[in-house]
This record gives structure tokens, sequence and C-alpha cells, in this order.
């Protein structure tokens, strides 16, 4: 019975906010007093791809001060040993250092993609947890409601209960 007036007032609201399906599912969910949603990282997981993950380890390498700090000694090495400690005719790079250019060149032009490819897998993760979190949201807001009928029926018992006591207390006997 407090099930179903619950029931009744989800779908009257949620059905005028074009939420039926999920609706649905949060009324089933409830009903059968099981957990709306799987665990969406779980899925997501099971979902991933091999390049995918690299493509996630290359952005998690490519965007860490360790990777900064090592690039920027690898630079400091090239132009110091290219500019200074390499003798005229043993430089393979001299001033300005055009292969340098080069080398920067690729790396930036394969790290861009790749860490955007992490980025769209991030962001698409991002919006898989928050449709979780609103239907979780949802089943919550389903037992909140159970609970508020509850209680409303206990006090109304509680008071009849109450009325029902003091008539008797105060009828002759």
């Amino acid at each position: 019975m407090i099930i179903e007036a619950v029931v009744s007032l989800v779908n009257t609201v949620l059905h005028r906010t074009g939420n039926a399906g999920k609706a649905e599912q949060a009324v089933d969910a409830f009903r059968s007093r099981r957990p709306l949603v799987p665990d969406a990282n779980a899925k997501i997981d099971a979902e991933t791809s091999q390049g995918d993950r690299l493509s996630d380890a290359i952005a998690r390498i490519g965007g860490s001060w360790p990777f900064i700090t090592g690039f920027v000694l690898f630079l400091i090495l090239w132009i110091v040993g290219n500019g200074v400690l390499l003798g005229t005719q043993d430089r393979f790079d001299p001033y300005p250092f055009i292969f340098l250019n080069l080398v920067l060149s690729m790396v930036a032009a394969l790290q861009a993609p790749i860490i955007m490819m992490s980025q769209n897998r991030q962001s698409a993760k991002d919006r898989l947890v928050a449709n979780t979190d609103y239907e979780v949201n949802l089943k919550a807001e389903l037992e909140i409601l159970a609970l508020h009928e509850k209680i409303d029926r206990l006090e109304a018992q509680q008071a009849a209960m109450l009325a029902h006591l003091s008539a008797m207390r105060g009828a002759p006997g």
C-alpha cells in the first residue's frame, strides 16, 4: 500500500518531466528492493580496448611533472651537447637545431591526438557516471518518499490510539 502510493506519486511527477523510462526502471528496482544500476566504472573497464588503455597511459605519463622534467632535461642535454660539447665536425644538429624542431613537432603531432582520445573517453565516462548518479538519486528519492509515507501512517495510528486511550480514560467506568 505504501509502495503503491509512492509509485503513483513518482509516476505522475516523472512522466510529466519526460523521464518515463528512468521512472519505470527506478520503480521496478524500488519494488524488487534491488540495486538500480551496476557499477559504472566496471562497465567502462569492461568496454575499454587495449588502444584506449594505451592512450590513457600515454596521457597519464605525458601530463605528469616527471615527464615534463625529463623532457626539459633532454632538451638541455641536446642543446648543450650539440652547441657546446661536441666538436664542430661531430655535431649532428648544429644551431638552430632543425632536427630538434622536427623531433619536437613529431612528438607534439602524436601526443596531442592521443591525449584528446583519452580526454574524450574520460568525458564519456563522466557522462555515464552522472547518469548513474541521477538514477541512484531517483531511487533514493523513492525510498525517502516511502519512509515519509510510513512515518505519516504511524503518526496517524498513534494519534488514533491516543484519542482512543483519552476517550477510554475520560469515560465513566
